[in-house]
Order: C-alpha cells, then structure tokens, then sequence
C-alpha cells in the first residue's frame, strides 16, 4: 500500500514538474521525485540504494538549483516572505515528524531484523578472516554492490565538478580570442 502512495507522489510531482511555469519550483518537484524514489526503496529494504539515490539526489538538486536561480532570482524573492516561512516551518515539523517515526522503529543495537543480517554476524569473520566485520561485508559478500555505489558516486562528483568550474566559461559580453 505504501508502494502506491509514493508511486502516486512521483507521478504527480513529475506532472507537476513539466507544468510548472518558473525553473526553481521545477526543480523542487523534481527533487520530490527524488525523495520519493529514496523512500520507496527503503520501504523494499534496499538502504544501500537509498543512500546512494539521495546522495545523487541532493547532488543533483544543488547543481540544477544553483543553475536556475540565476534565472530565476527575482520571481524566487519577491515578497513571499509569509508564503516561504509557512513552506519552511510545514516542511521542518513533516521532517522532524517522519524523523521521530522513523528512528523509533529501529531494533535494539545488536539485534538485526534481517536473515542475511544474522548470517553475517554469525559466519563473517570466520569465512573472511578479517578483523572488521564491517569492511569484510562490504568488501567481500557484497563487492559488486559496493563497486557499483562507488562508480555512481564517482559520477555524480565528476558531473558536479565539470558543471561547477570556472575556467573554460566566457561572461556575457565578452569576446573570445581565438589562437590561430
């Protein structure tokens, strides 16, 4: 059921993402889509895809708000100031909400809720023979896993740096020399 209630939330902040008329709500929505995603696959008892998503995610919503905000500085603050602290104060106490709702459904440390989990604890560092029972689950049962969370966060840095620098761009006005 939950499944369906954030299936339903991306595909209206998709929708609402294509028919917004100013860039910054745009990319709000889009980044609604985002959560929604990372909560979806938390709710399939995938975490390590969700940190990954929101790690993109939060990425990818600076670069884009960063992008747009130039363009769309003066619609973002003209005089909404009531509109903005009623947004900020809903979105904190829903935050802070799911947050409480969320960490008191946690196990008891020690006590993992998963099969896998129990697996690990009980045979990993006799079939690893590492010290580090964190590193050998991450670096021995699930490698493929783990190489392929680095390589997308690898990408995502990469993308961030090609989009933030500064050498290579021309102001507006200004003339390029070409060498010959």
């Amino acid at each position: 059921m939950i499944l369906y209630i954030l299936l339903i939330i991306m595909i209206i902040g998709a929708i609402a993402a294509v028919q917004m008329q100013d860039l910054i709500s745009a990319v709000i929505a889009v980044g609604a889509v985002g959560l929604a995603l990372s909560i979806a696959f938390l709710v399939l008892k995938a975490p390590d895809l969700a940190i990954t998503q929101l790690v993109v995610e939060i990425l990818c919503l600076i670069i884009l708000i960063r992008a747009t905000l130039k363009k769309d500085l003066p619609f973002s603050t003209s005089g909404r100031w009531f509109f903005n602290t009623l947004v900020v104060a809903v979105f904190t106490v829903t935050f802070l909400g799911i947050g409480y709702y969320c960490l008191k459904d946690l196990p008891v440390f020690g006590q993992p809720i998963m099969k896998v989990a129990n697996i690990y604890l009980e045979t990993g560092l006799s079939k690893t023979g590492a010290s580090n029972l964190v590193a050998a689950v991450i670096l021995d049962f699930r490698a493929y896993d783990t190489l392929g969370e680095a390589t997308i966060l690898f990408t995502a840095v990469i993308g961030v740096i090609a989009i933030m620098r500064r050498v290579g761009r021309k102001k507006v006005g200004e003339e390029v020399e070409e060498d010959e």
